[in-house]
């Protein structure tokens, strides 16, 4: 059997180190791939698959990308959640011996990203690391390449908690230890479609302790140590843009599992799963990329400190106050680039000219920005003023050096400023009066020959020459110019000075656009000293950027200041902020809710459609939006600060674990029930309709009572088992309250306005109508409601002329009376029992389809017969 070719093997070798990557191969001017990335990026890429021969007997499959196109095609891998190991010829093909020498540069993963479409400016691309200790905890790690954000917490042995540290903070790779069980990575790719990658050292390098050396916990060193290693493996180049680790712990703020996030849809939506139509959505009046992902962030980790809590909102009042200010801020903050980004691409080597002038741009806002906050007279605007670093250093070296309109490469030239370098002043000055000379030599050559048509040219192989047509060579005198190149219609000629000034020009180019690069490159270096201090403005700027942000929209919709109690939680003419905008034009209709004097369990009836949902996940929302900082929608807002929400509201298998939507409502039920403490928020919306009446109903009745005796957390539970609303005689704290409706002329007209006591009826059959089921049908489920009403515990079956649905189509409910089970029975006669026998007897599975048929036609004759 041949060998394969030297190419080809090198191929293999470094491909058995990226086994889960596609590897891009560099081949002169494309990228090759071969065997089966070949195959698999063909059909994913929709390029052409072809072969080559590498040797073996068989050709290769084989297919390829121009490199000058290669990161669109690297974008949309990624974006699908693949990895990418980029290998480059690392030595000149010129002086290679044998096989030009290949390393891959760079790993791109869904978590590692530094550019392009799939970056979005007002979201982080966390990349995750997860580490089990032997005692069962999870070390949680984070990084954003792309900002250099670090943050690393310990959680629970349930790994629940990780799975909802992964989807809060949208992370779409995650780290883990090679032994770690199969079914935590299972979990992970299931329900939060992460990419899994591998890395068991956790030993930090001393060269970039400095990220740890503030941590005190080894565990805490060793989660970060996981991430970190990933990102040296993978990255292979210059990190200094990381920040240091932040700890976080998840009991410093509001807990929001992963189903209440996903119930309340704070950012993004169930159907979709777009941003628009969630919380994040409405809120996000941020002008800054860096604002937006701060917003995010926010929304995701409401405070349970009462004290920040109101330092924000009292900023926010701020803002609203001085209202001129806050536009001017937001004029200025539009002008700011995103610098957390920009320091990134700066430490990331690939930062170019047009990113230096938007680093520029945006430090020349700085200090209107500066000036604004510091008139704000407010403690925390003072202590924010402050924090900022106008980095006028950085701004006076970026306006000294960098043009204007710089292109977008770093290797044409055209970049560095007229008397920023001595030198490339002197070159340029060459190459611009060496090129004043050719046009002064030219009219003089033309003049002293009376050849008007006479010129002085320029091209790459001969060099500047001087161009008589043929016709005018007899005005030349012998031996004037020295010939160059014949034409067909003319002569080319040089002279020595001609030939002295084009070595000094084309010297002078040469070396302008090399020095530009060298000046360039010490000022990418120059720029990366400032990145801490970099990163430090930033995160005041972003900070800023959502308080106005709060303020803009607080005022746009008129909310309200929250205040803060122990145990009440009092809503006056309180509204869905979502559900508010999105109706426009339509008048929201307001509702309060109360929940004092040991009242903290309200059980709510009425009608479908009704708005019993809505209400519910209004009062979670405002209690968010109170806790990131922000007015509520509301005239008037007094708010316990809750340490978690609960909620179990909608319907929905879960397809991938298996479970249907009863044992979904289950698991939330249970994650609510065992969890929440005193200081949760609780909502239940029907609970147990996904089984039959008196399960459902007996397990309602189980809930509120555990939640009312063992828990006594504010509750709200929704419900259409009126059976219910008897316990209000029974429990303290339990509240009845419904959704009103008026029935008017067999039509019902849903008000949207809970008041107290429950609902009398559920008009679910107006509901039916209301979607526009047929009328017959319409009539007959009024039929039946009657008699059920009346007492009829068992429904007839259905005359032949009761409800003709279509020609050919009868609707019958096929349970039998209770009478009919009393009727005497028919005894068996001897031919049934003889039929019974053989069909006991029947070898059912040896029988082929049409066998069956046949002997199921002969029993039905003859007992027709």
């Amino acid at each position: 059997m041949a060998e394969y070719t030297p190419m080809i093997k090198q191929y293999l070798a470094i491909k058995a180190d990226y086994q889960d990557a596609f590897l891009f191969f560099r081949l002169g001017d494309f990228y090759e791939m071969f065997f089966e990335d070949a195959i698999n990026a063909s059909q994913i890429l929709e390029i052409t698959l072809t072969a080559r021969d590498g040797g073996a007997d068989e050709k290769i499959p084989m297919c390829g990308v121009p490199y000058h196109s290669a990161a669109g095609y690297i974008e949309q891998l990624v974006n699908q959640g693949y990895k990418v190991a980029i290998c480059e010829q690392t030595e000149d093909p010129k002086q290679a011996k044998g096989v030009v020498r290949r390393e891959v540069i760079q790993l791109v993963t869904p978590g590692t990203v530094m550019e392009g479409k799939n970056l979005l400016d007002k979201e982080n691309n966390f990349l995750a690391s997860i580490t089990r200790f032997l005692d069962g905890h999870f070390g949680f790690a984070l990084t954003d390449l792309s900002t250099g954000e670090n943050r690393v917490s310990l959680l629970s042995s349930n790994f629940e908690d990780v799975i909802g540290e992964i989807y809060a903070n949208g992370v779409k790779e995650v780290v883990v230890p090679s032994d770690l069980e199969e079914m935590f990575k299972k979990a992970m790719i299931d329900r939060c479609q992460v990419t899994i990658s591998h890395e068991d050292n956790c030993e930090i390098a001393d060269h970039v302790k400095q990220l740890t050396n503030h941590l005190d916990d080894e565990k805490l060193v060793l989660a970060f140590g996981r991430l970190l290693n990933y990102l040296i493996k993978t990255q292979k180049r210059s990190l200094d843009h990381l920040q240091q680790v932040q700890v976080y712990y998840t009991n410093q703020f509001m807990k929001i599992d992963l189903y209440s996030k996903r119930n309340l849809e704070l950012t993004e939506t169930i159907r979709s799963k777009g941003k628009k139509g969630s919380l994040l959505w409405l809120l996000d009046q941020t002008v800054t990329a860096m604002g937006g992902r701060l917003l995010k962030q926010w929304i995701d980790r409401p405070l349970l400190n009462k004290n920040e809590i109101e330092a924000r909102l009292n900023m926010v009042q701020t803002f609203i106050n001085q209202y001129f200010e806050r536009l001017e801020l937001r004029d200025l903050l539009k002008e700011v680039y995103d610098l957390e980004r920009l320091a990134g691409r700066v430490a990331y080597g690939n930062v170019n000219a047009r990113d230096l002038l938007q680093l520029k741009k945006s430090l020349e806002q700085v200090p209107g920005i500066y000036n604004l906050v510091t008139k704000l007279e407010h403690p925390y605007a003072n202590n924010l003023g402050n924090q900022m670093d106008l980095c006028e250093s950085l701004t006076d070296l970026l306006q000294r050096s960098i043009k204007e309109s710089p292109p977008m490469t770093i290797k044409e030239g055209d970049i560095i400023k007229d008397g920023f370098n001595d030198t490339l002043d002197q070159y340029r000055d060459a190459s611009r009066n060496g090129k004043t000379w050719i046009a002064a030599l030219e009219k003089q050559e033309r003049e002293k020959t009376g050849i008007k048509s006479l010129k002085i040219g320029y091209n790459r192989v001969f060099g500047y020459y001087i161009e008589v047509t043929k016709a005018n060579l007899q005005f030349l005198p012998e031996g004037m110019y020295e010939r160059k190149q014949t034409l067909t219609n003319a002569e080319r000629f040089i002279t020595p000075e001609l030939k002295e000034k084009e070595t000094l020009i084309l010297e002078a180019e040469e070396k302008i656009v090399q020095l530009e690069y060298d000046i360039f490159l010490t000022i990418r270096e120059q720029v990366k000293e400032y990145i801490p201090r970099l990163q430090s403005l930033a995160k005041v700027i972003s900070e800023l950027d959502v308080l106005q942000c709060f303020a803009t929209i607080s005022e746009e919709r008129h909310y309200c200041m929250p205040h803060f109690s122990e145990d009440k939680l009092i809503i006056k003419d309180g509204r869905h902020p979502v559900v508010e905008k999105v109706m426009q034009a339509q008048e929201y209709v307001p509702n309060d809710c109360v929940m004092e004097q040991g009242h903290s369990l309200l059980l709510i009836t009425g009608p479908n459609m009704s708005g019993k949902s809505t209400y519910m996940r209004q009062i979670a929302l405002t209690s968010i939006l109170a806790q990131i900082g922000c007015f509520v929608p509301a005239s008037e807002a007094v708010l316990p600060i809750y340490d978690q929400v609960f909620t179990r509201i909608g319907a929905a298998d879960d397809l991938i674990s298996g479970q249907s939507t009863f044992m979904v409502e289950m698991l939330e039920a249970k994650n609510a029930i065992v969890n929440a403490t005193s200081r949760s928020l609780l909502l239940f919306d029907e609970i147990g309709r996904g089984t039959s009446t008196y399960d459902g109903m007996a397990l309602a009745q189980a809930i509120i009572e555990y939640i009312h005796e063992n828990i006594g957390a504010h509750t709200l539970f929704s419900t259409h088992y009126h059976e219910l609303t008897d316990l209000e005689a029974a429990l303290k704290n339990l509240v009845n309250v419904h959704v009103s409706a008026v029935e008017e002329n067999d039509n019902v007209v849903f008000l949207h306005k809970i008041k107290e006591g429950a609902a009398d009826k559920s008009y679910g059959i107006h509901v039916a109508k209301l979607a526009e089921l047929p009328d017959n049908l319409i009539e007959r489920a009024k039929e039946i409601l009657n008699q059920l009403e009346q007492g009829e515990k068992q429904i007839a079956v259905t005359r032949e002329d009761s409800m003709d649905l279509s020609n050919n189509l009868q609707l019958s409910f096929f349970e039998e009376s209770k009478a009919s089970y009393q009727k005497e029975e028919k005894p068996i006669t001897s031919k049934e029992k003889d039929l019974l026998k053989s069909i006991k007897e029947m070898d059912i599975i040896g029988l082929t389809p049409l066998e069956a048929i046949n002997r199921l036609y002969e029993i039905q004759k003859q007992l027709k017969a």
